[in-house]
């Protein structure tokens, strides 16, 4: 990773559907050196897709964060697990502190949200959840853009 690649990336945060074209212009390279970045960090997992950006309140949807405490026998590993187990959770943060990990939802409605609570609180490896429901999220954009 170079000066470049970087630069190639802070353009893809901020629009993931620029033109080839537009980001070698912008870095100071032709289309297929250009090209051949993109597809080299998209192989190495460093570009891992591309996505929509969804205002959430626009599209009837709520955003939440479940902290959670995992009972004591309960591996820290375990986090994942019960993130892949469902569905709508989108993140999932091993955290250091009084809680163990930082969960991100996203979920229809509030009874929608206490679907996934209780689901989260049945894996059985779960002693306690406090829960955080997004009012209004503002994320910080860097010089060309993109989110730090």
């Amino acid at each position: 990773m170079d000066a470049i690649d970087r630069h190639i990336l802070d353009i893809l945060r901020k629009d993931g559907r620029a033109p080839v074209s537009e980001i070698a212009r912008v870095v100071g390279l032709s289309a297929a050196p250009c090209a051949r970045r993109i597809e080299r960090m998209e192989r190495e997992g460093v570009i891992r897709g591309y996505t929509a950006v969804i205002e959430d309140s626009r599209a009837g949807m709520l955003q939440a964060f479940i902290e959670i405490r995992l009972l004591g026998a309960t591996d820290s590993d375990e986090i994942q697990g019960i993130s892949e187990s469902i569905p709508e959770i989108e993140e999932s943060h091993s955290i250091a502190g009084t809680s163990d990990a930082l969960l991100r939802l996203r979920v229809r409605d509030v009874s929608h949200l206490q679907q996934v609570i209780n689901a989260v609180r049945r894996t059985g490896k779960v002693e306690g959840t406090k829960t955080f429901i997004i009012m209004n999220t503002w994320t910080r954009v860097t010089e060309q853009g993109g989110t730090p």
